[in-house]
């Protein structure tokens, strides 16, 4: 059933991205995300949206799993930053499927382009320099293997700001947080006690 409301959902959202396309063309023609058959959620999923540049503007959605610190079935809490989610190895930064963005407008991303369409995101965490969000033309696979042929769609990496937070955040939550100076937003992802962050902007 959860399966079933998770493909609902994205095929709504991708019906509305083709209502309002613009002149781009859709930036992946893969089917819609769905697990395989064999594969069991291990974690809650949600779909997060935002109008940007005005309240009824053009929207940005994300749909992806939220797994918790603490092990499944216990109360011991997981070392996450360089133990669960390695350094220096692409993440697909969440759980089950992959993490799907979906814009109805180019947008800004960290200085980057990013067509109108539907995209996998990924992370690739970093101690040593900048951690990137690794923005990819193919959707609809699970979320792991990142296989050589995945990672040949790459639209791009992009830098992401690292943060510390005061609080411990038992499940990782992506969230799109308005900001009125650029018109545009901010996707935040937390967990444990790190916020990674990048802006993002309708395209001019």
């Amino acid at each position: 059933m959860q399966g079933f409301k998770f493909t609902l959902a994205l095929i709504s959202a991708l019906a509305a991205l083709s209502a309002s396309a613009q002149t781009a063309a859709p930036a992946a023609s893969a089917p819609v995300p769905v697990p395989p058959p064999s594969a069991a959620r291990l974690s809650p999923h949600e779909t997060i949206s935002l109008h940007v540049g005005a309240r009824n503007g053009p929207l940005v959605t994300v749909t992806y799993g939220r797994p918790l610190s603490k092990k499944e079935g216990t109360t011991e809490v997981r070392k996450i930053w360089g133990a669960l989610v390695p350094w220096g190895a692409v993440w697909r930064m969440g759980s089950d499927e992959a993490t799907t963005l979906i814009t109805q407008v180019p947008l800004d991303i960290g200085g980057t382009t990013v067509p109108a369409g539907a995209y996998t995101l990924c992370m690739f965490p970093d101690d040593k320099g900048a951690t990137k969000l690794i923005i990819n033309k193919q959707i609809g696979q699970w979320g792991i293997p990142y296989t050589p042929a995945i990672q040949a769609n790459e639209l791009a990496r992009v830098d992401m700001k690292k943060e510390t937070l005061d609080k411990q955040v038992d499940e990782f939550t992506i969230a799109l947080v308005p900001d009125t100076a650029s018109g545009g937003g901010v996707l935040k992802a937390f967990w444990e006690n790190t916020l990674f962050s990048v802006p993002f902007k309708v395209k001019q």
